[in-house]
């Protein structure tokens, strides 16, 4: 089973932006909120902490308040679960925030984010961000 991502930017273009810039590999995590909110990011890692700002991973979003793309510390990523879902090509898939509701033609559905876990009473694979990567939980 592979893990489906929803990206809100060309993840690859970051990647290469940020590797070029900051002089380190850079990579896709996910694209989660960092808790409670309502709005998901593009989270992405790197292995050794940022020179200035000493944080490994850094999460990018579009802010409607300001009309720009914001950039944000994102460590705490790796103190959340993951709730994935199987869709009906067998793939997995987790809601990015609270209000992220996704059904699949094979009558799962998996709600709430790093928020909370709602789901059809299907099975639920448990998974955390470990060192940058999505890891099963357990």
């Amino acid at each position: 089973m592979m893990i489906k991502h929803e990206p809100l930017f060309n993840t690859q273009k970051v990647c290469e932006l940020y590797s070029k810039k900051d002089g380190v590999p850079v990579a896709y995590v996910c694209t989660s909120a960092l808790g409670n909110e309502a709005q998901a990011m593009d989270i992405f890692y790197r292995e050794t902490p940022h020179p200035e700002f000493g944080n490994r991973y850094f999460g990018l979003y579009w802010s409607t308040a300001v009309g720009k793309v914001m950039i944000a510390n994102a460590d705490k990523i790796e103190d959340f679960e993951f709730a994935l879902v199987e869709d009906e090509n067998g793939d997995l898939q987790y809601s990015g925030h609270r209000w992220d509701y996704l059904s699949f033609s094979n009558g799962n559905m998996i709600d709430g984010g790093r928020a909370y876990t709602r789901s059809s009473g299907c099975k639920l694979y448990v998974y955390r961000i470990k060192d940058g990567e999505m890891v099963e939980n357990g």
